[in-house]
């Protein structure tokens, strides 16, 4: 009995430098994968990223949904084609969108996180039009044929005040990847994405991308536990990295070129990743480089 008891003070204590050093910083996590979907993976995210807040941390949640859009879809008859791990969005898949990451998905995060005594607030771009986009006029498939992609954005500004002023009120943001043009039309934008740019746009400590397998892949199909950008260019260029996890490892460049610290790329399977992935030695997934 002793001895267990002296086993978790020894994970306090491993933690306890990363706590001290990461104290005050802001740290993105892209949520998304079987971790929304799972109630028990949901659950202990939720309570990761409270724990996070308490001990000084600013966490910033940035939510994909792509399974629970196209159960919806398939509620209502409705279909959609994905390209590079991009979802081609007309303007009825646009509300479909909108109806679930804004409203269902984003309201449940919130209320699992005020469950364990976080104070989460839920945000879309159009939400003091923090996110500003341009849509994207073409998407190529693989094989070279031109998709319109219809209402897809790429994110051009993010305007941080409102998620600043959240963070120091003490509360978490939880952001859908909703965004808005010019003409304050919504677009819908790869939450991947969306959350490097609110990373760099903070200058986050930390970029956490949360997904369904262990990590990037090599050829050998082994997990690589740092890559640089020159790799992952090679790996997308052989097809080992490819679909949904291309805009990952890009975004995560993107935002480590813009003065992000690291970027890590985490098995959201794995109850408590975040907390593994930051407090403990070994770390889990893939660390992202620039080199």
């Amino acid at each position: 009995m002793v001895q267990s008891l002296v086993s978790k003070a020894a994970v306090l204590l491993e933690a306890l430098p990363y706590i001290r050093s990461f104290h005050g910083a802001r740290f993105v996590v892209k949520y998304g994968g079987h971790a929304m979907v799972d109630p028990v993976l949901a659950d202990s995210f939720a309570r990761d990223v409270t724990l996070m807040k308490y001990v000084g941390l600013h966490p910033i949640v940035v939510h994909g949904g792509g399974p629970q859009i196209d159960e919806m879809m398939v509620r209502m008859g409705a279909s959609s084609e994905r390209v590079e791990g991009l979802r081609v969005t007309d303007d009825a898949t646009m509300e479909i969108v909108e109806m679930v990451l804004g409203g269902k998905i984003n309201q449940e995060i919130c209320t699992l996180i005020g469950n364990h005594g976080g104070r989460a607030v839920g945000l879309s771009g159009v939400d003091d039009a923090f996110l500003r986009a341009d849509r994207v006029t073409e998407m190529r498939t693989r094989s070279g044929r031109v998709v319109d992609p219809g209402r897809v954005g790429e994110v051009r500004e993010v305007r941080t005040e409102v998620v600043e002023r959240l963070v120091e009120g003490g509360f978490i943001p939880v952001i859908a990847p909703i965004a808005v043009d010019d003409a304050g039309r919504t677009l819908n934008v790869n939450a991947d994405t969306v959350a490097g740019a609110v990373a760099a746009a903070l200058r986050a400590r930390k970029l956490v991308l949360m997904t369904d397998i262990e990590g990037v892949r090599g050829e050998d199909g082994e997990v690589i536990s740092s890559i640089g950008a020159s790799r992952i260019e090679q790996l997308i260029a052989g097809g080992v990295i490819d679909g949904g996890m291309i805009p990952k490892v890009r975004c995560g460049l993107d935002a480590l070129a813009a003065g992000v610290q690291k970027v890590h790329v985490i098995d959201g399977r794995t109850r408590h990743a975040c907390l593994l992935e930051i407090f403990t030695d070994e770390g889990v997934g893939t660390q992202i480089t620039g080199g």
